[in-house]
């Protein structure tokens, strides 16, 4: 029954009102993804819960941006459409997503271009999980897990009608974003439906969308600085090639996008605690890549020429562009992504169904995405990927006192990209993985150890590569002492092995030579896998001290990870037709960092309470002979000081990144930012059960130019500049 009230408390925070969750220490949030674990201060393990309010005013267009204020993650961006996130410098196939704990089963860790399919604006809380209790989800997920949890299938009774309805608006793309919620039940049958409409223009930047200073910088990294004048004469003579590439100044052409999302589901109470679910949901999204992503290195298109006689005629284009799309002529030179993502959900839990069970979770998830790379008119790639996948838990309580959850994990899933350009062969890959995680106390001392096995295969439909074969075993344990009544220090070990993804493995692997590969459009680049690419094993060390009192709470964490064949994209330095080739390839990496997150209560000031916010991180990597690790964030600290009361709550942030100049082979270094952001809301009591929400966000005020170093897309792209974002909440 602890565990139901415990999922019960979880499901509700959503709809708290601000004064009930202001002075919420992290300590006493509820982990969901873990059965095993009840609150952040039962683990020494580094976790990342946003749930209520705070999730409302830091809820993005995507999971990226969304988390992007944590300490120790960052956000990846290809314009504002994609936002994956980095979890202490780890991103793709290393830093996995899902969705009520289950794959989301997208193709976002393929290609930097690619989406990750959840929806922060529809969540009812999100958990951000490293360490031992990953392995309950993948050993690859070395980086982390982001688990974005919704209330879909409804895990507690509902008796009544409850929701939400929300408006929000955004000047620097003309965003409107419409959300709706409704749940309702009888106390045994509950019902959900949920869902989003958004879309945007092209967003508004400070300066000029490409920095062609940078990619001059990237022509002479390349080697290509003296072939510079030859490339321009050719170039003269193929007015498409420069019209292409044309810089803009104050917005990013062809960075509009279109997403809905409708989501619905059920469930029913049966017993004490028990429940079965189903749920379906559908998201329909199309958003634009900046001009200029297909077409990396020709710096000679970005000369300083490019920007004098069409510069006027850009500025009288301006409104244009963000009102509808660019002509027929010039939308042809455009990459665009129209993606489609439907998943059904089929949920089981029983509360103790034997004297020495806990609980049994049971999950079943079918998903079929595809995706379509549009040039112009034409579909260049076509990436679909069909996964089922099914999962179950046992939580027990085993000998002396030790509460554990054993499982298995299940996974099947075929994956294509075809077409003009497609370049990786249709591929079918299983995946069993099996797993237990033991958690106990010893007085002042909570111990948790974790072991996975997997077996991975991956089947390529091609002469080209045969089947490939993978095993590996990850094991992990922490300690957490609790040695003052406000004080814990931790410590965690954990040995894990991902097996290669599938691009990894046979990306252009049916090319008999360099000239018969074929370029990935969205990226500008092509990407050449290895099938003898072998298992990638890591070994972390995570260190970590909280401190808490009644409403203020502090946490640093140091960790260390050291990799062997670490799987990365190298810029190899070859051409083929201008296009830059990229390899996988492997080789020892070392990673370490620091994390800083707190929050202080300064006084009580009025009818509400004063707060000062602390954060920082900072991670470095390096291969043990390529130098440093590429596109990992630079050192950031910021504040936020906040005042909270029953009604009315504002606050002010700033947060400054410091130059990234370890940008890795190839790479350009990135200047260093500081941004300062405003925001207030306001709740009207409307009834005893409902309330109304008036919120406002002004962000980046100084219209700082910010390019992210953990884009691919940083000297082609920069981040929006100053916006102003308002919005209004109906909750009953």
């Amino acid at each position: 029954m602890k565990r139901l009230l415990s999922i019960a408390i979880a499901a509700a925070s959503a709809n708290l009102p601000l004064s009930a969750l202001a002075e919420d220490r992290p300590m006493e949030h509820v982990i969901v993804s873990v059965p095993i674990h009840k609150q952040e201060a039962d683990t020494a393990l580094p976790v990342t819960i946003i749930t209520g309010d705070e999730l409302r005013r830091q809820a993005a267009a995507t999971i990226g941006e969304t988390l992007s204020n944590r300490a120790g993650i960052a956000n990846a961006t290809y314009g504002p459409g994609v936002g994956r996130p980095v979890i202490r410098g780890q991103q793709g196939p290393r830093a996995i997503t899902l969705q009520n704990n289950i794959l989301s089963a997208d193709v976002s860790s393929l290609s930097p271009d690619h989406a990750v399919t959840v929806e922060a604006l529809l969540a009812d809380s999100i958990e951000v999980l490293r360490g031992p209790s990953t392995l309950l989800f993948g050993g690859g997920s070395i980086g982390g897990v982001v688990n974005v949890i919704d209330n879909r299938i409804p895990r507690a009774p509902i008796d009544g009608v409850q929701g939400a309805v929300e408006y929000r608006y955004d000047d620097v793309s003309a965003m409107d974003n419409g959300t709706a919620r409704l749940e309702g039940g009888d106390g045994r049958f509950a019902f959900h439906l949920s869902g989003t409409i958004r879309k945007t223009d092209n967003i508004d930047i400070p300066g000029f969308a490409i920095d062609e200073k940078a990619l001059e910088q990237q022509e002479e990294l390349l080697g290509h600085h003296d072939e510079e004048g030859h490339e321009e004469e050719g170039h003269e003579e193929e007015g498409h090639e420069e019209e292409e590439l044309e810089n803009t100044e104050g917005f990013i052409a062809n960075t509009d996008s279109e997403t809905d999302v409708i989501t619905g589901g059920f469930s029913l109470q049966f017993g004490e605690g028990n429940w079965a679910g189903f749920s379906a949901s559908h998201t329909e999204s199309e958003y634009g890549l900046p001009p200029g992503t297909h077409e990396h290195n020709h710096e000679d298109e970005h000369g300083d020429g490019e920007h004098g006689e069409d510069e006027d005629d850009h500025e009288d284009e301006h409104e244009g562009e963000h009102e509808e799309h660019a002509s027929e002529e010039e939308a042809e030179e455009f990459i665009r992504i129209d993606m489609k993502h439907t998943r059904y959900d089929a949920m089981l839990h029983l509360e103790q169904p034997a004297e020495w069970i806990d609980s049994i979770r049971g999950f079943m998830t079918y998903t079929n995405y595809e995706h379509k790379e549009l040039e112009g008119i034409e579909v260049g790639t076509l990436y679909a990927r069909e996964t089922w996948e099914t999962r179950a838990e046992v939580v027990y309580d085993a000998l002396l006192g030790t509460e554990a959850v054993a499982g298995l994990q299940a996974r099947a899933d075929e994956f294509e990209a075809t077409g003009v350009e497609g370049y990786v062969p249709k591929t079918d890959s299983s995946e069993i993985g099996l797993f237990l995680i033991e958690d106990f106390h010893r007085d002042s001392w909570t111990y948790e150890t974790g072991l996975r096995v997997d077996l991975v295969e991956r089947d390529p439909d091609t002469q080209a590569a045969g089947k490939e074969n993978f095993s590996s075993v990850s094991v992990s344990g922490s300690a957490l002492w609790q040695f003052s009544d406000s004080w814990q220090a931790g410590i965690s070990l954990s040995r894990s092995a991902r097996a290669p993804a599938t691009e990894e493995l046979f990306a252009n692997i049916e090319a008999m030579d360099t000239e018969a590969l074929v370029p990935h459009p969205a990226t500008g680049a092509i990407e050449v896998g290895d099938a003898d690419l072998g298992e990638e094993v890591s070994l972390n060390v995570d260190l970590v001290l909280k401190w808490y009192s009644e409403r203020s709470w502090a946490e640093v964490s140091l960790f260390y990870n050291s990799f062997e064949d670490y799987i990365f994209l190298m810029n190899s330095g070859e051409e083929v037709d201008e296009v830059p080739v990229y390899r996988y390839e492997q080789e020892d990496a070392e990673f370490v960092g620091l994390e800083l997150e707190s929050n202080f209560h300064l006084t009580d000031l009025g009818s509400g309470a004063l707060f000062l916010g602390i954060r920082g991180d900072i991670v470095s990597g390096e291969f043990d002979s390529s130098g440093d690790v590429p596109r990992l964030p630079p050192m950031r600290i910021g504040g936020k000081l906040s005042w909270t009361g029953d009604a009315f709550s504002t606050w002010v942030s700033v947060l400054n990144a410091s130059d990234q100049q370890d940008p890795g082979n190839v790479e350009t270094e990135t200047d260093g930012y500081t941004r300062w952001d405003i925001g207030a809301d306001y709740r009207f009591r409307v009834t005893d059960d409902s309330d109304l929400l008036v919120f406002m966000k002004w962000k980046n005020i100084g219209d700082e130019e910010i390019r992210l170093s953990t884009s691919f897309l940083r000297n082609y792209a920069p981040e929006v500049g100053e916006s102003i974002e308002a919005g209004i909440r109906f909750t009953f």
